[in-house]
């Protein structure tokens, strides 16, 4: 994995199971939020999937889309690119009917002094999103953040726990799921909402951050000891499958790999890849942000790219200086403030 092009293959080559369910899906599919993290991969694994299963559906790809080479690099994969911002009503009345939608469109960074905007985000928009799309089926991205820490010998939250959010995020997250599942169960909307963290691929996430300090020098904090993380190609692939799981109860559905991960164990391992000595700082805690993806893996299967070819993937392409989004996870916040 050397270059931008080999990662984009990776990221977006449909699997059988992901074709399979693509020739069976009925309608075009809208994808909003589509310039964000996992939407370019995803948009090309739908295009890819659905060329492969010879539907002819379109997938509509929606965003502002601040930068033009995305937009052009969506088109050249077969997406019809609308540049659109749905926080305004005539814009998203205006938006192309479809039976299903990817709803990926989310507020986490910059919450803490600005918490009215992440509220307006996360959980007021969705109700407009709903309300115009109520004859669709909907699959929402949601998180893990909306239950509380775990223990970390406890396999981590499962989709039944109680949910505990910590922090106007988390919290606003939660609300999106509560205004969602209101409109479903209102206007017998089909929807699935999924609890991912979290995603990782070469440019961003988890690994990444590790990296990145290993690289730099720089400690490592353990205090948050470990965590979730999965494969992004999986993540997308589980997304769209999931427009089949869709229900108006609804559907829901914790999305990581089948790991706990050891951030001191996967730090001396991504150091080792890379001939660099790791440093420590602090003390593991109890507790951590973690889910039981049993649900997932049941129904969709194990992830295709296994942990450690991610974490020797990410070591070589991080020494390398690959690119990067430039976007940390803050997987280490504990108080919910970001």
């Amino acid at each position: 994995m050397k270059t931008l092009a080999d990662l984009d293959n990776a990221l977006s080559e449909p699997g059988d199971d992901l074709v399979a369910d693509l020739s069976r899906l009925r309608g075009d599919i809208v994808v909003l939020g589509a310039a964000g993290k996992l939407g370019p991969s995803l948009i090309e694994l739908a295009c890819r999937g659905i060329a492969a299963a010879g539907t002819g559906a379109k997938v509509h790809a929606v965003s502002r889309f601040s930068r033009g080479e995305l937009a052009e690099r969506l088109e050249r994969a077969g997406a019809d690119v609308i540049r659109a911002d749905i926080t305004d009503d005539q814009a998203l009345a205006t938006l192309p009917d479809a039976e299903n939608v990817i709803f990926l469109v989310g507020s986490k960074f910059g919450t803490q002094d600005n918490e009215s905007a992440t509220w307006a985000t996360n959980t007021y928009l969705p109700g407009r999103v709903a309300e115009r799309y109520s004859a669709a089926k909907i699959v929402a991205l949601s998180t893990g953040n909306v239950y509380p820490l775990s223990p970390v010998t406890s396999g981590g939250s499962t989709e039944d726990d109680p949910v505990g959010p910590v922090g106007d995020y988390a919290m606003s997250c939660l609300g999106r799921e509560r205004i969602l599942t209101h409109f479903a169960k209102t206007n017998q909307t089909p929807l699935a909402l999924i609890r991912l963290n979290y995603a990782v691929e070469l440019q961003y996430g988890v690994l990444v951050d590790l990296a990145t300090k290993i690289k730099n020098g720089e400690p490592v904090d353990v205090t948050t000891g470990f965590a979730n993380v999965v494969w992004q190609g999986y993540c997308n692939e589980v997304i769209l499958r999931s427009l089949h799981h869709a229900d108006p109860s609804p559907f829901i559905l914790n999305l990581t790999g089948p790991e706990t991960l050891s951030i001191r164990r996967t730090a001396a391992k991504l150091a080792a890849r890379m001939g660099l000595e790791v440093t420590y700082t602090g003390s593991e805690a109890d507790t951590a942000l973690l889910s039981d993806a049993s649900k997932c893996h049941r129904l969709f299967g194990y992830p295709n790219v296994p942990l450690d070819q991610v974490i020797e993937w990410t070591a070589d392409w991080v020494a390398a200086g690959g690119a990067m989004l430039g976007k940390p996870t803050h997987f280490e916040t504990r108080d919910g403030k970001f």
